[in-house]
């Protein structure tokens, strides 16, 4: 099907007949007039070139471990980032990171306010530095001052995580489409392996006398 994230999809997507651009692919520029309206100037990663689909969108924890990836058909938007979460996790994390958090935070909010209505979402300290015309509140380093449980937080994880999917990129490229889910899982899933086990390490390194 084209996704793995590792748990049942537990609800189905909604469509929001009252919003009239839900149904549009989201990766336009989000501008002033533009999807999201904030007035961001950052652009939505494009993608399609030579016939090729939109790439791999994954989900990972501060640990660099990948909790689950999906294909995207066309380009990357926050319909991602809103679907997978909404359609596979019970509960929402108390914390998203994510380096379009300023137009993700509206657009979840707009759709299902109960659901995220206990989420932050926040960008990480790589792409922060882009986000010129952005409220602060929306940077993660605005928190890391002041919460404890953020100040440790790996906020580049996924940055991490999707630089090592990119050694993949090429030969994914000229697979069909199931043979690249299938690809891509098992390189996940020893990825996901090395990083457990670095973790097991590390923690019998300290425990040790």
């Amino acid at each position: 099907t084209g996704v793995f994230y590792g748990r049942p999809r537990i609800r189905l997507h909604p469509e929001y007949p009252l919003l009239p651009t839900d149904q549009k692919v989201d990766r336009a520029v989000v501008t002033d007039s533009g999807a999201g309206g904030i007035g961001c100037n950052k652009f939505y990663e494009t993608y399609g070139k030579r016939g090729q689909t939109g790439g791999l969108m994954a989900a990972w924890c501060p640990h660099c471990v990948c909790l689950g990836f999906h294909c995207i058909p066309k380009g990357e938007g926050r319909n991602d980032v809103f679907s997978a979460l909404f359609t596979r996790w019970v509960k929402p994390p108390k914390v998203v990171i994510y380096d379009f958090a300023c137009t993700l935070g509206p657009y979840c909010m707009m759709r299902e306010p109960k659901y995220f209505g206990q989420t932050r979402f926040l960008i990480d300290g790589f792409h922060a530095k882009g986000h010129t015309r952005c409220t602060k509140a929306c940077f993660i380093s605005s928190y890391k001052k002041y919460s404890t449980e953020l100040a440790n937080v790996n906020s580049s994880a996924a940055e991490c995580g999707n630089g090592g999917l990119l050694k993949i990129r090429r030969p994914l490229s000229y697979m069909s489409q199931r043979h690249a889910i299938i690809y891509a899982y098992t390189y996940l899933a020893t990825w996901n392996r090395d990083r457990r086990i670095t973790r097991r390490d590390k923690a019998n390194a300290v425990a040790a006398p």
